[in-house]
């Protein structure tokens, strides 16, 4: 069974930042080969309808029967604002915060990011998932591309 991940946009946008365009090129060459169900959600859509052409582009590398959409729907909305209520992210923060809870309600694998402030990072993950706990959620597994990388034994 293949793993079911949620990639937000960061990974999108490091396809072409100099610091994680050689990770997330190989990251999309798994993507591509389909080694996972990549999970995008109606918050990506919107994200991504404000950034360049060539940015938005580069979801077209998905192929289409690994890509599947979730909506924001009022469990997410509702974990989402608890995130914020409890202090874990700001208000300004919330699209991230869309972003985990969505992956969270959905139950994903994995939720894959290159935003180190307000997502994969270690203080955060445990709070999300302290809070996922309460509300009868999963755990959330959240990691960078380079988690993904396949080295050589």
């Amino acid at each position: 069974m293949k793993q079911r991940i949620y990639i937000d946009n960061s990974v999108i946008g490091g396809y072409f930042d100099e610091e994680f365009k050689e990770s997330t090129k190989q990251l999309f060459d798994r993507i591509q080969a389909k080694d996972f169900d990549i999970y995008f959600s109606e918050v990506n859509e919107t994200e991504l309808s404000l950034a360049p052409k060539h940015i938005r582009d580069i979801k077209k590398l998905i192929p289409n029967d690994c890509l599947k959409y979730l909506d924001l729907n009022d469990d997410s909305k509702k974990l989402a604002e608890t995130y914020v209520n409890e202090k874990v992210l700001g208000q300004a923060s919330i699209n991230d915060a869309y972003h985990i809870a969505i992956a969270s309600v959905n139950r994903l694998d994995c939720l894959v990011s290159w935003n180190f402030r307000h997502i994969v990072n270690f203080s955060k993950i445990k709070l999300f998932n302290s809070i996922n706990l309460k509300l009868g959620y999963p755990l959330i597994d959240i990691r960078s591309p380079l988690e993904f990388l396949i080295y050589e034994t």
